[in-house]
This record gives C-alpha cells, sequence and structure tokens, in this order.
C-alpha cells in the first residue's frame, strides 16, 4: 500500500504561481512514476505532468513551459511548480502513484485562478 498526502492548492490570480505537493509513504520502494492529474469542470480528467524513478519527465501540451514536476526522494515527495497560471488551469489536482499495475490517487485539492 502507498499512501499520499498532497498540499499546496490554492486561489491566485491569473500569472502568478503555486506548488503543490505530495508526499508519499508506505510500500515507496514499489513506486515506479509518480504524476498529477487535474479534474477541470466540464472535462474529462487529464494528465498534467510525471515524473518516472530515473528522472523522466512528460508534460500536458497545456501546460508545457509553465509548469514543473520534480520530485525529492530523501523526503519521499514530488512537487509541481506552476507558474503562469491561467484561469483554464482551475481545477481538482490529484496526485498520483504508479506501483506495478496499481495506481495510488491522493484527496486531491482545489486549485483556483481567478481576479
Amino acid at each position: 500500500q502507498v499512501q499520499l498526502v498532497e498540499t499546496g492548492g490554492g486561489l491566485v490570480q491569473p500569472g502568478g504561481s503555486l506548488r503543490l505537493s505530495c508526499v508519499a509513504s508506505g510500500s515507496i520502494n514499489t513506486i515506479n512514476a509518480m504524476g498529477w492529474n487535474r479534474q477541470v469542470s466540464g472535462k474529462e480528467r487529464e494528465l498534467v505532468a510525471s515524473i518516472t524513478n530515473d528522472g523522466s519527465t512528460n508534460y500536458a501540451e497545456s501546460v508545457k513551459g509553465r509548469f514543473t514536476i520534480s520530485r525529492d526522494n530523501a523526503k519521499n515527495t514530488v512537487y509541481l511548480q506552476m507558474n503562469s497560471l491561467k484561469p483554464e488551469d482551475t481545477g481538482v489536482y490529484y496526485c498520483n502513484a504508479l506501483a506495478g499495475r496499481l495506481i495510488y490517487r491522493a484527496q486531491g485539492t482545489q486549485v483556483t485562478v481567478s481576479s
């Protein structure tokens, strides 16, 4: 079992920044990759960014150049730095961990970009 706890959501003005954090615990040695999905109102959940154990990253086209995913293995933590935020980035962001064929998901954190 893997447990994920994410923090860092909130309200920010367009053009602002937020950093999400996701701490993993439990069977962390089984994790192959971690990432963030988001659920935007009226749309299907989409992958925002992911990072593998060897540091390879992947981003949705809509966030490339604005979002950066990183990890601190010593702290079992993955970060999503979000810059130049737009109103269309508003949604619930979920941290995920892929462990073999299992996917674990955190509780979700609301990100609202509004003036």
